[in-house]
This record gives C-alpha cells, sequence and structure tokens, in this order.
C-alpha cells in the first residue's frame, strides 16, 4: 500500500519535503522522472539490508493480493510487477510477504541497480533510454509484440493494468482494461483525460470485475460459434481447454468454505456464493 522508495527516501535520504519539492519539479515540467528519480536514490546513504528491513516493517501488502494472486496462478494468467523502481528491491519484498516460491511465480520488469557494499551509492540501471528512465507504455508493447510472435494464430492476451501513481500514467492507454486505485493520481489522470478505467480499493475489487470479463468472453465466443477458451481479440483463458486444469478460486473465504467454480459455469447462483461469502468476510473483517 506503500511505495518502497517514499519509505526509505524520508527516512535516510533527502526527506520529504525536499521528495516533495522535487515531485512538484516533475509535475511543473521543470525535471523529467528520470532526473528527479536518480537525485532521490543518490540520496541514500545506508547498507541494502538496513533498507530493506526498514521497508518491510513500514510496508502494508492490500488485504485481498495473496488471494487475487492465487486466483491468477489457478488460472494460468500470468501475472507480472512492471515498477518505475529497484528490481532487487521488490523480489526482496515479495519474497517477505508471499514467501519465495509463490514470490517466484511473478515476474518484475522493472529497473536494475548498483549498489556499493556499504550502501554509500544507489545507483538505478535504468531499463529504457528515455526521460522516464523504464518506459512502462514501451514496456506493454514490448510484450504484445513478443506475445504475437509466439501466439499460434497471432493473437494477444488482454492486457490488464492495475496502478495507482505517477509512473503508471503513461501505461494508461496501452492496456486493454485499466484498474486505478481510487482517490490517487492515475485515477485523476483517467478522468482529466477521458480514460476508461475500473476504480478499485482493493484486489477483491480486481478480481470479481476479472471474472465479470470472463463471463462477456464467454458469451462473445459462443456467439460467434468459436470454442469457449478461444476470443480472436482477448484470449484471457487461452490455456484453460479442459476440466483437468485447476479451477478459479471464487471467492476470499476461509478454506473450508471456498466455491471452485469455472468460468463457463459462472452463473447467478455463483454470483450469490461469491456475495454471501463476501458478507460473512466483511462481517469477520469488521468484528
Amino acid at each position: 500500500m506503500e511505495d518502497t522508495g517514499h519509505v526509505l527516501f524520508n527516512k535516510y535520504g533527502c526527506g520529504s519535503e525536499q521528495r516533495e519539492r522535487l515531485e512538484k519539479q516533475f509535475k511543473d515540467g521543470e525535471k523529467t522522472f528520470k532526473g528527479i528519480s536518480e537525485e532521490l536514490w543518490g540520496s541514500l546513504d545506508l547498507p541494502f539490508d538496513t533498507g530493506l528491513k526498514a521497508i518491510q516493517e513500514a510496508l502494508t501488502l492490500d488485504l485481498d493480493f495473496k488471494t487475487f494472486h492465487e486466483f491468477c496462478l489457478n488460472n494460468n494468467i500470468p501475472f507480472n510487477v512492471i515498477s518505475a523502481g529497484l528490481k532487487p528491491i521488490l523480489r526482496r519484498v515479495l519474497d517477505h510477504f508471499l514467501g519465495e516460491e509463490a514470490s517466484s511465480k511473478i515476474e518484475i520488469i522493472a529497473n536494475d541497480a548498483e549498489i556499493d557494499g556499504e550502501g554509500h551509492e544507489w545507483k538505478p540501471q535504468w531499463r529504457h533510454d528515455t526521460e522516464l528512465g523504464h518506459d512502462k507504455a514501451l514496456s506493454i508493447n514490448e510484450y504484445k509484440d513478443s506475445a504475437k510472435i509466439e501466439s499460434e494464430d497471432g493473437t494477444i492476451p488482454m492486457v490488464i493494468f492495475v496502478g495507482d501513481g505517477v509512473s503508471d500514467l503513461a501505461a494508461a492507454s496501452e492496456a486493454d482494461v485499466l484498474f486505478a486505485r481510487r482517490g490517487l493520481a492515475l485515477e485523476a489522470h483517467c478522468i482529466e483525460k477521458g480514460i476508461k478505467f475500473y476504480p478499485y480499493d482493493t484486489f477483491a475489487d480486481v478480481q470479481r470485475e476479472v471474472i465479470r470479463i470472463a463471463k462477456i468472453d464467454e458469451k462473445k465466443t459462443k456467439g460467434q460459434g468459436l470454442p469457449v477458451n478461444f476470443n480472436p481479440r482477448a484470449n484471457m483463458w487461452r490455456r484453460i481447454s479442459s476440466r483437468s486444469a485447476v479451477p478459479v478460486i471464487a471467492a476470499a473465504t476461509p478454506a473450508e468454505e471456498r466455491q471452485f467454480i469455472w468460468p463457463e459455469h459462472f452463473d447467478e447462483q455463483g454470483e450469490k456464493r461469491i456475495a454471501d461469502a463476501n458478507a460473512r468476510r466483511a462481517q469477520t473483517v469488521g468484528a
């Protein structure tokens, strides 16, 4: 829920006031995102492990992220972290919150870094030679190009982007489906530019909408007389071809109450079960 860099800059680097001044300079067009990022990371002087410990103590994980990630794994939906931050930090944070096995299933598309042994110099190794350092829009299009080449029929999967901050603005118009965390910079940008998006508060909102999209996908393919697992434009369920595949986890409920529902059989009764389960969960959290 917090930014890994902000945790470090505020406590061990230039401080929150200077960070906010630099961010304003970026918004006003006085400095590039890459330029302010180099200044922010360059302000750090502490060993990597010390910084990592501070991050782990300060961060909180979205309440529903683990369940959403499990949902993606069970449906063979590739899940990637695409970030303007530093890959070594992100990997260790995912290892900490998810465990190394689950973390290893997530590809991280981010900047590398050179950090000397004593932490006197933190130097980003930028993914792209642009003003952004890491151009997320370019990364998305690189993925689309490679997916098209690898596809047997030339189609590519639907790209769903979940974001919140300033570094996500460039990617907003490149995704097929866009989620923006409510009340933050990406949502404001989408409203200002008229970009279609789904607001979300937690990853439970994202999971619910992805299931709804799958139902629409199924209806479209059936209407065209195509196999359920094929859609010429947005083949989200490409690898789910038989009942031997792992089913969808349809609700974030205690283990003994989880409902396993296939996308092609997700009907009104299934929706009611999820609504009931979510209501029970909300009562438990509230208690």
